[in-house]
């Protein structure tokens, strides 16, 4: 990823089987104030987030959940 943001939050999703989801994930994340960037991996569920804020993880768990997945604790 070639974004260069001061925060990068990682997490884990649950749910995601196809690039559909990944792209679904990736939108709604990208609707966060802040947020520059979002790289997901399908694979292992990992979503690392780069913004120009600290954004909380209940934002992230909105948009995921909004998105139709599960955050995993």
């Amino acid at each position: 990823m070639s974004v260069e943001a001061p925060f990068r939050t990682q997490v884990t999703v649950a749910g995601m089987t196809c690039q559909h989801c990944v792209m679904s994930v990736t939108e709604e994340i990208s609707e966060i104030h802040g947020v520059d960037a979002v790289e997901v991996s399908l694979e292992s569920g990992a979503v690392t987030v780069l913004a120009d804020r600290e954004v909380a993880r209940h934002e992230i768990a909105a948009a995921i959940t909004e998105a139709g997945y599960d955050l995993v604790d």
